[in-house]
């Protein structure tokens, strides 16, 4: 990036990194030299020590830096970052965004702590990026904020209620994009399947995909980050399953796998409800991947419980699990729950991560001899290879020299340490 001895340090989710670039352009623009920006995360007690963390030593290694906290940690409790002699300025998640932020600082710092009342905020404001700093693959938020009151999530209070970017916008987004070399953008935002009753005519994000693959047919893949399959309507079921450009792979926010438990959540579905899901999807497109995020060791969670979030890694036939041992966060209900010993998390968050290992190795070795299309993401500095993702997001390695963020062809030969091995057929 073009601003002097400035950077950005993203935690967290893959809205945080399309906003991460919003950030590097705005602090480029202003001109902004020695200081670091840690874009945080919330959405677990470790995610906020790790970043405080990582802030006390970028201090140690670098004295006379600038450091800015912003992201959802700062949002929600600004007060813990300005208690810490290292930081020098904190910033909301609205002002992080905004370009007077990095003008101002260093010039007047009269308020070391700027941030907003989230839940204030009614819109979420385009940004045109031209290009990701070393990613192969784009991230374009057509959402922000989230409706829905979860009994362990502090997230609402870090990103305010759901707001929709149009979608005229999102496709000018992309178009850009794309002229600019990308193939595969990846839509995100914090519950993205609540896209659109804000907007004009109420589109849905069914809706919102269907309009971008029609009008950018250059774009090569388009990808779902993460989906709550009870807000599917008929347009995004038809979407996923009738769109070869659409990647066969969505990751849902499933939670848990106990009715009770998914009760006490707040979530509005049923593990039925996931497993009907699940199946008609496959019925329609048999090649589609699942995975899904999973909480081990919720408040009042039994053994029996906890079984059934077991079963429905099998229920569902899910592969790419982001398993989370509960962390408690001060200001939602289940805090305030009966807790589970951490021991217990940590053992069946071990038990998951274990099963969804098992079941990823049973899918990856079921694509020897297959024919992939691979995104190349970045060169194999020890060896002749690159590296990438398939249609499915498997990671996958093809021997040769081969262009960043073009896709390549090629044949599955084996598996081996989490990558499944391919010989490239441009080759042959």
């Amino acid at each position: 990036m073009s601003t002097k001895n400035t950077k950005v340090i993203t935690f967290g989710c893959r809205l945080n990194t399309y906003e991460s670039e919003i950030i590097k352009g705005h602090a480029s623009d202003a001109g902004l030299d020695n200081s670091v920006i840690f874009n945080t995360c919330a959405v677990t007690a470790e995610a906020t020590r790790q970043a405080k963390q990582s802030i006390r030593r970028e201090r140690r290694k670098n004295p006379e830096a600038n450091i800015i906290v912003t992201g959802c940690a700062a949002q929600i409790d600004p007060i813990q970052f300005s208690n810490m002699e290292e930081v020098d300025q904190i910033l909301g998640n609205e002002e992080k965004l905004t370009a007077k932020s990095y003008q101002d600082f260093g010039i007047s710092k009269s308020e070391r702590v700027a941030v907003n009342d989230i839940m204030s905020v009614k819109k979420t404001a385009p940004h045109l990026i031209e290009g990701f700093e070393e990613r192969s693959r784009a991230f374009v938020q057509v959402q922000n904020g989230c409706d829905h009151r979860c009994t362990f999530c502090i997230i609402p209070y870090g990103r305010g209620n759901s707001r929709s970017v149009p979608a005229g916008e999102v496709t000018a987004q992309i178009q850009k994009l794309v002229d600019n070399g990308y193939q595969e953008v990846i839509i995100t935002g914090v519950d993205i399947t609540s896209y659109g009753p804000d907007l004009p005519g109420n589109p849905t994000l069914g809706t919102l995909c269907q309009s971008i693959l029609k009008k950018v047919p250059a774009l090569k893949r388009l990808r779902l980050s993460s989906i709550d399959s009870i807000e599917a309507d008929q347009a995004l079921f038809d979407v996923i399953t009738n769109e070869e450009r659409m990647m066969p792979h969505l990751h849902l926010s499933l939670q848990a796998g106990d009715n009770m438990i998914l009760k006490r959540m707040k979530r509005r579905h049923s593990r039925e409800d996931s497993i009907e899901f699940c199946n008609e999807v496959l019925k329609a497109r048999p090649d589609v991947v699942f995975g899904a995020d999973i909480i081990a060791g919720f408040p009042t969670e039994t053994e029996e419980m906890f079984q059934n979030s077991l079963q429905l890694v099998e229920d569902c036939n899910l592969t790419y699990l982001h398993v989370f041992p509960y962390s408690e966060r001060d200001g939602t209900p289940a805090a305030k729950m009966p807790q589970m010993d951490k021991s217990i998390r940590k053992e069946r968050a071990a038990r998951l991560r274990a099963l969804g290992q098992a079941k990823m190795d049973q899918l990856m070795v079921s694509y020897i001899g297959k024919k992939v299309s691979i995104l190349i993401e970045k060169s194999m500095k020890d060896q002749n290879a690159v590296i990438g993702h398939t249609e499915h997001f498997a990671p996958a390695k093809i021997i040769g020299d081969h262009q960043i963020g073009h896709i390549a062809k090629a044949t599955v030969t084996g598996y081996q340490d989490g990558i499944l091995i391919t010989e490239s057929l441009n080759d042959r």
